[in-house]
C-alpha cells in the first residue's frame, strides 16, 4: 500500500471554515487540534470526576458476548484506573454500513496510539454505537457496483414503529439470503467463502441490527483493542441517570444557547446543522409507539402526536428509577459522552462537526468544556483496477473528483461512433417518411379508412431503424468495451454516483477482493489528521 493525499474543493463551507479560519474555530470550539490543546484538554480531565469503574465494567459486560481481545482487555482495565479516551461513533449499519464507518474505527484507534505516545499516558480508543437511532431505512441497506454505477441493494424488512436499531430484530434466514446476495455481486476471490461464512454466523447469532454491527466491527478491530459501547445498552442507560437529571434541569438554557448559537451560524451565511429551537428538550422518550422527541410547552415535556405529557418532576423520576426510557438526540448526545467518558479526542465527520459547532455554550451550562474536536480520516481506496483504469483513459485524480468520468466517456462514446453510418440511416429515414408523406396525401382524397394501417405501417418501419441504430451502437460498443470498462471502472470504484466511494460501499467489498489482513494493513499507513482526503494505493 502506497498514501497520497488530494485537497477536494469543499461544498462544505462550515468546515472549510472549521479547518482554516482560527477566528470561527476560537468562537465555537475549546481546544485547537494542536499538542497545546491536547495537553490542555488532559489537565482539565485530571480535575473532572468520572464513574471509572461502573464504566469499565459496563463496556466489559456489553463487549463480552462478543468476545474480549487481550488488548481490548488491557483497555478496559486502564479506563478503569486512569485512561484518556479517544471517541467516535456510527449508526449500526449493515455489513458495518459504508466505508466511513470503518474509517470513524481507524481513525480512533490511531488517534488514540499518538496521543499515548505523545502524552505519555494511557489513552483508549471507543467506538460508541448510535443504536438508540430508530431510522431503520437509514442504515438497511448497502451499494454494489455494477455497470458502471453503484446499485443501492436495501433488506427490506417492514418495521412499522420506530424502534431504536438495537431493539429491530431481523429475520435470520432473509439477512442471510440477503448477505449471499450482496457477497455474489462481489465476485468469486479466495478470501470469500472463508469470509461469507463469519459474516453468515454473526448474523445467524445475532438479532438485532446493533447486535450484528458489533460482532462484525469487534471481528474487524479486536487485535487492535478497540472498546465497543452500545448508546442503548440499558446498564450504560442506568449508568447516565443522574445525567439525564441534569439535562432535564438545564434543558431550558442549554435549548436556547443551541437555539442563539445555530441563528449566529445562519447570520454568518453557514446552514442549519440541526434547525433546532428554543423549545426543544433534545431528549427522546421510548414509547409504545416507538423512539418519539420530547418538547418543552407550558413546563411540560411534550410529545403532542403520542399524547405525552410529563412534568419536570416526573421527568426526574423517570431518569431515576427509568432512565432506559430516556434518549439523547445529535445535540445531548456528544455532552452524555463526555460526562460519561474522560473524552480527550472526538472524532467526527463534516456532519457531525457541524452540529458539535452548536454545542460549546451547552458543555458550559453542564459545567464541562468540549474536547478535542478531530476531523475523521476521509480516504479513497484506488484498486490496482482503477489505477490502470485512470492510466488507460488518461484521466487525473482530480477530474475523477471533479465527477468529470462521464462528461469524458460520453465524449469518448461519441468519438467511436460511426458517423457515416448514422447518417446514412438518417438520410434514409427521411426519405422514407417523405415517400409516405405523399402516400398519406393521396389516400386522404381516394381510401381515408387506409390511413390508421399505413401510420402503423410508417411506425414499424421506423421502429426498425431505431432498433438498426440501436444494435450499431451495441456493436460499436462490442469493439471497444475495454477501454468502456476502464471509463465504468472509474465511475464504480472512485466516485460513485458523484459521491465518495467511503459514503456508499462496505469493507467487504474490498476485504473480498484483498482478504481478511486488510483493515489490518490500512491501519499501517501514515495519515494525516488534518482534514485531507487520503488516497491509498492497494
Amino acid at each position: 500500500m502506497e498514501l497520497d493525499i488530494i485537497e477536494l474543493s469543499r461544498k462544505n463551507r462550515l468546515m472549510q471554515a472549521y479547518t482554516h479560519d482560527p477566528h470561527f474555530f476560537h468562537s465555537f470550539f475549546d481546544y485547537e487540534v494542536t499538542t497545546a490543546g491536547y495537553e490542555k484538554r488532559a489537565e482539565e480531565l485530571a480535575m473532572r470526576i468520572f464513574q471509572r469503574e461502573e464504566v469499565s465494567s459496563v463496556i466489559e459486560r456489553y463487549m463480552q458476548p462478543f468476545g474480549i481481545s487481550e488488548l481490548a482487555a488491557q483497555h478496559i482495565k486502564e479506563l478503569s484506573s486512569d485512561a484518556l479516551v479517544v471517541i467516535g461513533g456510527q449508526q449500526a449499519g449493515v455489513l458495518t454500513g459504508p466505508l466511513y464507518s470503518v474509517h470513524k474505527a481507524i481513525s480512533v484507534i490511531l488517534l488514540a496510539r499518538q496521543q499515548r505516545d505523545l502524552l505519555g499516558k494511557p489513552v483508549v480508543p471507543v467506538f460508541w454505537i448510535a443504536g438508540e437511532d430508530h431510522d431503520i431505512n437509514e442504515i438497511n441497506h448497502t451499494y454494489t457496483a455494477e455497470h458502471g454505477k453503484a446499485m443501492k441493494r436495501q433488506y427490506k424488512q417492514p418495521i412499522v414503529l420506530k424502534t431504536m436499531a438495537s431493539d429491530a430484530v431481523y429475520d435470520q434466514k432473509e439477512m442471510a439470503a440477503y448477505i449471499r446476495q450482496i457477497f455474489k455481486s462481489y465476485g468469486e476471490t479466495p478470501y470469500t467463502q472463508k469470509l461469507l461464512r463469519g459474516v453468515l454466523q454473526s448474523a445467524e447469532e445475532q438479532q438485532t441490527y446493533t447486535g450484528f454491527f458489533t460482532s462484525l466491527i469487534n471481528q474487524l478491530f479486536a487485535k487492535h483493542g478497540l472498546l465497543l459501547i452500545d448508546a442503548a445498552y440499558k446498564p450504560l442507560r442506568q449508568l447516565e441517570s443522574a445525567y439525564f437529571s441534569q439535562m432535564i434541569e438545564n434543558a431550558p438554557t442549554m435549548a436556547l444557547s443551541i437555539y442563539t448559537t445555530e441563528q449566529q451560524l445562519h447570520s454568518m451565511g453557514y446552514n442549519k446543522p440541526i434547525e433546532s429551537e428554543e423549545q426543544d428538550a433534545n431528549l427522546f422518550y421510548v414509547h409504545d409507539t416507538g423512539r418519539v422527541l420530547l418538547k418543552r410547552s407550558g413546563g411540560k415535556f411534550v410529545n403532542e402526536q403520542s399524547g405525552l405529557s410529563f412534568t419536570e418532576q416526573e421527568m426526574h423520576k423517570i431518569a431515576v428509577e427509568q432512565p432506559w426510557l430516556l434518549s439523547n438526540n445529535v445535540a445531548t448526545r456528544p455532552i452524555m459522552q463526555d460526562l460519561v467518558f474522560p473524552v480527550l479526542a472526538f472524532v467526527g465527520g463534516p456532519g457531525e462537526i457541524a452540529y458539535w459547532s452548536l454545542l460549546r455554550q451547552a458543555f458550559h451550562i453542564m459545567g464541562i468544556k468540549m474536547p478535542v474536536i478531530v476531523p475523521r480520516l476521509s480516504i479513497t481506496l484506488m484498486t490496482r483496477q482503477a489505477q490502470e483504469a485512470m492510466k488507460r483513459t488518461e484521466l487525473t485524480i482530480n477530474q475523477v473528483f471533479a465527477h468529470r468520468v462521464p462528461e469524458f466517456q460520453e465524449k469518448w462514446l461519441n468519438e467511436q461512433r460511426d458517423e457515416m453510418f448514422t447518417q446514412m440511416l438518417t438520410e434514409t429515414k427521411k426519405q422514407l417518411e417523405a415517400q409516405y408523406a405523399k402516400i398519406q396525401r393521396h389516400l386522404e382524397s381516394t381510401d381515408p379508412a387506409m390511413l390508421p394501417l399505413l401510420e402503423k405501417n410508417l411506425q414499424f418501419h421506423t421502429s426498425q431503424f431505431d432498433y438498426l441504430k440501436k444494435k450499431k451502437e451495441q456493436s460499436t460498443l462490442l469493439k471497444n468495451h475495454v477501454q468502456n470498462t476502464r471509463y465504468n471502472t472509474l465511475n464504480e470504484q472512485l466516485f460513485p454516483n458523484g459521491s465518495l466511494q467511503e459514503r456508499l460501499y462496505s469493507p467487504y467489498f474490498f476485504i473480498n477482493q484483498f482478504g481478511e489482513d486488510f483493515i489490518d494493513e490500512l491501519l499501517k499507513q501514515p495519515y494525516s489528521f488534518d482534514g485531507s482526503h487520503q488516497l491509498v494505493y492497494l
